[in-house]
């Protein structure tokens, strides 16, 4: 153990321990879950370490040797070298203001050690130094919208977008496949495989747009605010050279957020992006849980489509073969919808000038990022892309679906259609033969309106 300081004294921490006593104390304080900040948090905590060094050093506020050192360290940050030193639990301070030290003291012991120093020394302050012209209230709300807007652009809007795409290619593909619909799970008015396929590749595009429209508030950065929204102890023109620092170095067009006691009282912002989440989570539910459906069987139920088939699906039961892909998605929907209730209960308890939320709220949106993106990309992979039509199945399904009918209601009216439909369901038949047996209509004229496939375009029969 080696002896580091704070301004409550000193503490021991572990000799080769890069953060120091604020952490070490933090971590005392905090033993209550193994959650914590994931790699792309860290990262937006790193380029934002790194670009104030940059403006803090043209500003006169740091030696341009103490800045120079910083910011080869919180490139190491950024790269990823120093991850098993940020040690602190996702429950602690709300603020984050733990976290933000673990970040200063982290860059500060490698700035110090680059410098000729030993870890302790304090050749580069943590405070005076790493978080010169800061404060955790704006750093912290800063680093969620980096990270949050990272996790949104490198992953889960790609990983959505392919998915629209291979589902949209399946629509193509299965566009000649008539089948039943279904409504309340009952047989409807006929629906090509195709539209349905349709409907989910419009689902997810739509998932994808509503969190692209989330974005520009999430451009939009906290930093420059410091304690309290005021701007105390940071000089005019950090935040505006720091933000645009870390744009040019991100690739994104973050901005200084206009008025800062909205971007550090609340976290809006973020909860609309978890509500935008929580819908994507919700379409990717009914998708995956329309093709687990879609699937049952494969002898029993209905089997209009076939999944992959990629383990074994029972311990007890040979050739059982499960939809797993649908339930891990399903899974994960439900964590995230779970993730959005605890966002939305902390965005509402952020009082007066700052949220105390602020660990578990970037916990559960970045976790939820990343569990879509994941689970998004393996649903298109592992189940989408493999997907085979049963058209033969569904065809034979439909001739028994009394429910066509319905077609011939603006030929022969509601009632007469309704006795052919109940006799027909009564004795098992179907319905053109039942029709044709009680000759409500001759038999050219009956097939005509009977025809399937222009049940599926709209329209009146025969028109």
């Amino acid at each position: 153990m080696r002896i580091e300081r704070d301004s409550m004294g000193e503490v021991p921490v572990p000799d080769g321990a890069y953060y120091g006593a604020s952490t070490q104390r933090a971590v005392d304080n905090f033993p209550i879950s193994d959650l914590r900040f994931g790699r792309t948090f860290i990262w937006a905590l790193g380029t934002l370490k790194a670009s104030a060094a940059v403006t803090n050093a043209s500003l006169g506020v740091l030696d341009q040797d103490k800045a120079d050192a910083i910011q080869e360290a919180a490139q190491e940050v950024i790269d990823g070298k120093f991850d098993d030193h940020f040690v602190l639990d996702i429950f602690q301070t709300g603020s984050g203001t733990s976290t933000n030290m673990n970040a200063n003291e982290v860059i500060a012991n490698r700035a110090s050690e680059i410098l000729g120093g030993d870890l302790g020394s304090r050749l580069v302050h943590p405070n005076d130094h790493v978080n010169a012209s800061q404060s955790s209230n704006d750093t912290i709300p800063t680093a969620i919208h980096v990270a949050a807007v990272a996790g949104v652009e490198q992953s889960l809007l790609p990983s959505l977008d392919a998915l629209g795409e291979s589902l949209a290619a399946k629509a193509e593909e299965f566009d000649d496949i008539l089948k039943s619909g279904r409504t309340h799970l009952m047989d409807a008015t006929p629906i090509r495989l195709g539209q349905e396929f349709g409907g989910y590749a419009t689902q997810v595009r739509n998932g994808a747009a509503r969190i692209r429209k989330v974005l520009p508030e999430l451009y939009e950065l906290a930093l420059g605010g410091t304690a309290v929204g005021t701007g105390i102890n940071a000089p005019e023109g950090f935040a505006s050279g720091t933000i645009a620092e870390m744009a040019r170095r991100s690739g994104y067009p973050f901005v200084e957020a206009p008025d800062h006691f909205e971007a550090q009282a609340s976290k809006d912002a973020i909860v609309n992006l978890s509500g935008a989440l929580k819908t994507v989570a919700v379409s990717l539910f009914k998708i995956a849980n329309d093709l687990r459906w879609l699937s049952s069987g494969p002898r029993t139920g209905i089997a209009e489509i076939t999944l992959p088939s990629l383990q074994p699906g029972s311990s007890i039961m040979p050739g059982k073969v499960n939809p797993v892909i649908s339930e891990m998605m399903m899974q994960v929907a439900s964590h995230v919808i779970g993730n959005d209730a605890a966002v939305t209960w902390g965005g509402a308890n952020g009082n007066f000038e700052l949220n105390v939320m602020m660990p578990m709220m970037a916990h559960n949106v970045l976790e939820a990022i990343d569990l879509l993106a994941n689970a998004t990309t393996v649903m298109r992979e592992k189940m989408v892309d493999g997907i085979e039509a049963n058209g033969e199945r569904a065809q034979w399904l439909l001739e028994q679906n009394v429910i066509i009918i319905t077609a011939l209601v603006p030929v022969i009216g509601y009632d007469k259609s309704a006795e052919v439909a109940k006799k027909a369901f009564a004795e098992g038949r179907g319905v053109r033969e039942v029709a044709l047996e009680l000759g409500v209509l001759p038999e050219d004229e009956l097939n005509a309106a009977l025809d399937l496939r222009p049940m599926t375009e709209g329209g009146v029969a025969g028109d």
